[in-house]
């Protein structure tokens, strides 16, 4: 039996949300290993004299325990 361990992580991008995910992803495989799923819990941007300057993201991250 699989053991799942779940991780919530906040990330950010100047570029967009997706770019965001992919950050969370990238930092995340830094340390562990065997990510199988992120979850986008909350989405949010910062914005500065009414244009976007940076996207972010609360993601639940859902990794396999090594046995």
């Amino acid at each position: 039996m699989a053991v799942v361990k779940v991780i919530e992580v906040i990330a950010s991008s100047e570029k967009s949300f997706d770019d965001a995910v992919q950050q969370a992803v990238n930092e995340v495989s830094k340390t562990i290993h065997n990510v199988d799923s992120v979850w986008v819990k909350e989405q949010k941007a910062h914005v500065k004299d009414g244009k976007i300057t940076t996207y972010g993201v609360i993601c639940k991250v859902s990794f396999r325990v090594d046995k």
